[in-house]
């Protein structure tokens, strides 16, 4: 039972790790045409969620692979769920330029 919950508690933790990664990159694509240095912001944040995520998953799994499965299956869920909700009803035809 216990590791049962270990499992349980690694989804929720890698659902909240993709949430916050995908949402932080979310934010840095929609500032990149604001900003007067896209590369460093680019970069920069990259690094920072990338630095978060593997940090939190360390954190979580503590050594079994089990746990890091179950975190990297919350992350996938998380992002399968923003690319859902972020997604544009607007047909492809309609986004070509020069057509």
């Amino acid at each position: 039972m216990i590791d049962f919950l270990h499992l349980v508690f690694a989804l929720s933790i890698g659902f909240a790790i993709g949430l916050f990664y995908f949402s932080c990159l979310w934010l840095t694509v929609q500032q990149l045409t604001r900003t007067q240095h896209p590369v460093l912001l680019m970069v920069g944040s990259g690094v920072a969620r990338l630095s978060i995520a593997l940090l939190g998953f360390s954190l979580t799994t503590d050594g079994y692979w089990e746990r890091l499965l179950a975190a990297l299956l919350g992350f996938v869920l998380a992002r399968s769920l923003l690319i859902a909700r972020w997604r544009i009803e607007t047909p492809l035809e309609d986004l070509l330029v020069g057509e």
